[in-house]
This record gives structure tokens, C-alpha cells and sequence, in this order.
């Protein structure tokens, strides 16, 4: 059953979504302060995060942009405030709906299944491309690995995104940095290494049992999925 975090430190508001959402058969969960959000999400489970742009110990902005580096989780902002501006800052970060406050609880819901639909047809489409554990968004310049968005640098991305292209194949240090190294930085092998070690431990946090990237030592590096 789809779980929906909600952020709102208002007794009378929370209460009525809570409500709401629990009415229709969806899971909820209730956070007061902002700096809880990001860990709840990551610790995974959560479908939809509905959140308050004025929370007592932060902006709902800031939150939406952590979360935008590491998950692509929907986001409804709630407000007091109902200026354009604030709708277009949100959206901009990544937010996926907009409801200024005093707003009807059911319409929340509504707007709440509509994202659970959406993200269940975007989850379907990423599952012809996989590659083992692995999805890459080209377009995007994006890797999922286990249905998470990995947070990568651009090097990072780039080694993974050589890597993905042939899986299984040596690719040398030369090789991989050739595919989007500025010539005139970060030239050394050594480089390299030091990508590939930080790559592997974000797969390691994002839950891989085992590392997929293969040392072969004096020739490369190898993907296996």
C-alpha cells in the first residue's frame, strides 16, 4: 500500500490530511520539523512527500532540494502563501503540485493518487531498460541503481555511464576518461581511481551487496551485471 510522508506542523491541518489520506486507504506517516524529511525518505518506503513550505526549523524549499539530489520521490508543497512566485520557486526545484492553504483535504488526496498513478507509469517504463540492478537515463544524465537516484558528481556519472554502455567489457583508465574528461583537468590515472572509489561507495549505500565494478588490474575496469 503507497505511503505519503507528510511535513506540516499545523495540529488542526495535519490532523485533517491524516485523515484524509488514511480514509482512502493510504498509508501516512507525520513529521513536524523539516530536518526530518530527508532521512525518512531515505530510508525508503515513501511514494509521495507532502510538504509544508514553512516548516518551524526550515523552508520546505530547502528540503525539496536535497531531496531532488539523491530521489525523484513526488512532491506537493503546501502554503500559506498563494504568490506565483513561490509556485514557479517550487516547481522550478522539482516540486510536482502546488496547494496554498486553506485548501480542502480530499483534493489533496485526489492530486496525491494522481502523482501515485503517474510514478507507477514512469516506474513501468524504466523496467524494459534495465540492466541487472541498474537504469540509465540518458537524457536525464541519470543512473537508478535498485530504484534509487544515485547522487553522482559529473565524473562519477561519467565513468558509470561508460561503464553501463558495455557491461562486462575492460575499459581502461584512458578509455574512460576519454569519454568526458576536460583535457586540460583531472589528466592523471589516479583520477580515475579515486572516481571509481567514491562511485563504489555510493553503490554500497544504496544497498549493493557486492561490487559491480571489477579491478582488472593493469588493464581496467569492468561492470558486471
Amino acid at each position: 500500500m503507497p505511503l505519503v510522508l507528510l511535513a506540516e506542523d499545523e495540529p488542526a491541518i495535519a490532523d485533517a490530511v491524516l485523515y484524509a489520506l488514511r480514509s482512502e486507504g493510504l498509508h501516512a506517516e507525520h513529521c513536524l520539523l523539516a530536518r526530518e524529511v530527508v532521512p525518512r525518505v531515505r530510508a525508503g518506503g515513501v511514494d509521495v512527500v507532502v510538504l509544508d513550505v514553512g516548516l518551524p526549523d526550515g523552508s520546505g524549499f530547502d528540503v525539496c532540494r536535497q531531496l531532488r539530489g539523491f530521489s525523484e520521490v513526488p512532491v506537493i508543497f503546501l502554503t500559506a502563501r498563494n504568490d506565483e512566485i513561490d509556485r514557479i520557486v517550487g516547481l522550478e526545484l522539482g516540486a510536482d503540485d502546488y496547494m496554498s492553504k486553506p485548501f480542502s483535504p480530499r483534493e489533496l488526496v485526489a492530486r496525491v493518487r494522481a502523482r501515485l498513478r503517474r510514478s507507477q507509469v514512469a516506474g513501468a517504463g524504466l523496467e524494459a531498460p534495465a540492466q541487472g540492478d541498474f537504469v540509465h537515463d540518458a537524457e536525464g544524465h541519470r543512473v537508478h541503481y535498485r530504484n534509487q537516484v544515485l547522487d553522482l558528481t559529473r565524473y562519477e556519472y561519467v565513468l558509470l555511464a561508460a561503464l553501463l554502455q558495455r557491461p562486462g567489457a575492460i575499459l581502461s583508465r584512458s578509455q574512460l576518461m576519454d569519454r568526458g574528461w576536460d583535457s586540460d583537468a583531472d589528466s592523471a590515472d589516479r583520477t580515475v581511481d579515486t572516481h571509481i572509489k567514491t562511485l563504489r561507495a555510493k553503490l554500497r549505500a544504496a544497498g549493493a551487496q557486492h561490487d559491480p565494478i571489477r579491478t582488472h588490474r593493469g588493464l581496467g575496469y569492468a561492470l558486471e551485471i
